[in-house]
């Protein structure tokens, strides 16, 4: 990091809050390619802007044309990936809005940088911004059976190196906030039961 370069303090987190009268959080989607996460968290934006509040969400692919556009797939380009991604995801909560990430994020090392930048408040003293992991369970056999795009038809043929659950690892989550069984739920109760925790945790109104 640089030296030269100074924080800059203005609004506060809760000043912020009241005036746009909305919590900011991230919800962060990971699982298998083809276990859903985009799905659900297409269908779960929507949801949430109907209701009213500022959403916005971050999708793997599409960073990957962008801000990312300079990364592959090795261990150290993913956890690149991760990093750059929660940074962004962090912006977006501070400013009061709840952002979506989906992405595979196959390193339990490389989610909970994630969810410790959240909890750091850096130059402030506010309170760590609500991170709540998800987990879109899939075995890799169904993930198989669905493959939309093809990619583990792919991987099984040697045509895609260091693919996620077939030549490279995916480290499941012990403890996350949301477990959701994707070969069981349908899209609008994942839906359900993702807004049922925001809500429980007081995300969907007004917060201190």
């Amino acid at each position: 990091m640089a030296t030269n370069i100074t924080w800059h303090s203005g609004l506060t987190r809760e000043e912020r809050s009241t005036l746009r009268k909305q919590r900011g959080a991230t919800v962060w989607f990971t699982g298998l390619s083809a276990s859903g996460k985009s799905t659900i968290a297409i269908a779960l934006e929507q949801h949430l802007l109907h209701l009213g509040l500022q959403t916005y969400r971050l999708d793997g692919d599409n960073v990957r044309f962008g801000l990312n556009k300079d990364l592959g797939f090795s261990p150290k380009d993913r956890e690149e990936n991760i990093r750059r991604i929660a940074e962004v995801a962090k912006l977006f909560a501070d400013s009061t809005t709840i952002a979506l990430t989906s992405f595979i994020s196959p390193y339990k090392a490389d989610r909970q940088l994630a969810r410790d930048l959240h909890a750091d408040s850096g130059k402030t003293a506010e309170a760590p911004l609500p991170f709540i992991e998800v987990y879109v369970d899939i075995s890799v056999e169904e993930a198989e059976k669905r493959d939309p795009k093809g990619l583990y038809k792919k991987a099984r043929a040697g045509e895609i190196k260091e693919f996620t659950g077939i030549s490279a690892p995916y480290e499941a989550p012990e403890k996350p906030e949301i477990h959701i069984d994707s070969a069981k739920t349908s899209v609008e109760d994942a839906v359900r039961q993702i807004t049922d925790y925001l809500e429980k945790e007081g995300l969907l109104k007004l917060g201190s």
